[in-house]
């Protein structure tokens, strides 16, 4: 049995899920991907990742939605980053209201986005 993580990336813009899966997959991590809700239910009926990072804005579809959805049927064995542009004031707070453990920016730092989702790989579930 592997003890290698697996990150669940739900991102509607290919360059971003290309960035973000090359520099997770460069730390040893198994990337799944999805780009809407439908694929991202799809990756989760294969089985429960160890991390989500979700864009809150998945073309259409409201991400934020989808994560309280996702935690809502899967509890709270992992956590959820939302990965998102939205930098407003109250953003942040609205997003872990709504289900997300966490935050991560876009454009993602490329000198730190593997060390935060490490840090949280290595929290475990929720930290609330």
């Amino acid at each position: 049995m592997s003890d290698t993580k697996v990150v669940l990336i739900i991102e509607d813009n290919e360059q971003n899920m290309e960035l973000a899966s090359y520099l997770l997959e460069e730390a040893d991590l198994e990337v799944r991907k999805a780009t809407c809700g439908e694929d991202a239910w799809r990756e989760l009926e294969r089985g429960v990742p160890d991390i989500v990072l979700m864009d809150m804005s998945l073309g259409g579809e409201d991400g934020l939605a989808l994560a309280g959805e996702v935690r809502r049927l899967h509890g709270v064995g992992f956590p959820i980053l939302a990965l998102t542009a939205h930098a407003m004031r109250g953003d942040r707070e609205r997003f872990l209201a709504g289900g997300c453990d966490g935050y991560i920016s876009k454009p993602i730092n490329t000198k730190t986005f593997v060390d935060e989702v490490q840090h949280w790989l290595l929290a475990g579930g929720r930290k609330e």
